[in-house]
This record gives structure tokens, C-alpha cells and sequence, in this order.
């Protein structure tokens, strides 16, 4: 399995000639996906899904099952949306889906919170999207939220200790200037090495392999 690690949230995951796409959001410009069989969004913000991207992933690939959780249903009307919570499993191609956690992380408590899920590929890859939700399993691969309204840096060390994944990546960065995610980067290092784990300084393009 190929993960290649697109702007800010997005992640193109392929496995032969498979492709599952995981929040195509405003910040990622469009991109090649071909062989697509599915798209995962974690959560309704811009920055992990538009309508322009999944109209043009719909038509690039004829269509193909888009699941997110229950809030993305009214955020993305024209679209026909499995709906997953925590504890549902999914096949999408040839890719097993496990979906974690329920709820974004919370920016303020003046700010109402949106249905959020992680989502684990193949027991090896875990996105929590907008959130520090724990999957109840070992993690081969951690893609790491680092710069956020709702993030503070010691919880994402805290999570990644957590989670205690063999390998981590910096994920969801355009909110941080590009000294601010070398910071992340250390800080994520420190914490998946306290497992002794290894963590990948990645950008857009990046691919790593399982």
C-alpha cells in the first residue's frame, strides 16, 4: 500500500490499481485519481471536502461510494453519502475500513462541535481526522494532525503516545508557517520515538509505502 500525502488533509492511498481518496478539502489542488474505487471524508469543514472536488472524483471515476459520518450528509446534498459512525467496517475495493471515534475536537465552547471519524485502512493506516479519537488496535502508520484551531501541540504528542504507532507523518499543516511545522515535526519525533518509532518529514507529494 502507497500513501501519498497531498495538501493539508488529503491522503491518496493506493494499492495496486486501486486508489481511496481521504479528504479532498479547499486547500489540495486537484489531482490525478485515477483507478479510484472510493472517497472518505472524515468531517463537513471546507479544508477536508468541497463539492468541486467530489463532483470532479465522481466523474473522473463514473462514481464511486463516498462514506462519511452522518453530519456531511447535509453539508454535501447532491451527493449520495454512506453514512459511518464509530464501530462500522466498510469495503471499498479491496480496502477494509474501520471508523473510530464521533465528534471533531473542540476550537471553542462557543463553537459547536460536528460529527468527526478516524478512519484505519487495512489495520496499518490511521487518519483521525479532526480529532484525538484512539483506535483499539495497533497502528502500523500514524498520519499525525499537527497545526489547528483545535490543536494544541503537547495533545498531539500525547496522542501519538497513545496511539504508540511503529511510524508517524505530519498531517493537516497549512494553518502553520513553515517554522511552526518544524516544531510539530520535532515534537511528533520525540513522541513516537518514546515507542521506539520513526516519523517521516513529508510535503505535499510525498509517498510512503506499508
Amino acid at each position: 500500500m502507497e500513501i501519498t500525502k497531498l495538501v493539508h488533509a488529503c491522503l491518496a492511498i493506493r494499492k495496486g490499481d486501486e486508489l481511496l481518496v481521504v479528504d479532498p478539502g479547499v486547500l489540495t489542488p486537484p489531482f490525478d485519481a485515477a483507478g479510484l474505487v472510493g472517497i472518505v471524508l472524515t468531517h463537513e469543514h471546507a479544508d477536508h471536502w468541497t463539492p468541486e472536488h467530489l463532483q470532479r472524483l465522481q466523474d473522473a471515476s463514473g462514481g464511486v461510494p463516498i462514506l462519511a459520518p452522518a453530519g456531511v450528509v447535509d453539508a454535501a446534498t447532491g451527493f449520495d453519502v454512506d453514512v459511518v459512525a464509530a464501530g462500522d467496517e466498510r469495503a471499498v475495493g479491496s480496502f477494509a475500513l474501520r471508523f473510530f471515534g464521533g465528534t471533531h475536537a473542540e476550537i471553542h465552547s462557543s463553537i459547536p462541535r460536528v460529527d468527526n471519524v478516524g478512519v484505519l485502512v487495512d489495520d496499518a493506516l490511521y487518519y483521525p481526522g479532526d480529532s484525538y479519537a484512539v483506535p483499539d488496535r495497533p497502528v502500523e502508520l500514524l498520519a499525525t494532525p499537527c497545526g489547528a484551531p483545535w490543536l494544541k501541540i503537547g495533545e498531539a504528542m500525547d496522542f501519538v503516545l497513545e496511539v504508540a504507532p511503529r511510524r508517524t507523518f505530519a498531517t493537516h499543516e497549512q494553518s502553520i508557517s513553515s517554522f511552526g511545522l518544524q516544531m510539530a515535526n520535532d515534537r511528533i519525533r520525540w513522541a513516537v520515538e518514546q515507542g521506539g518509532g520513526i516519523h517521516h518529514e513529508v510535503e505535499a507529494g510525498t509517498r510512503l509505502t506499508i
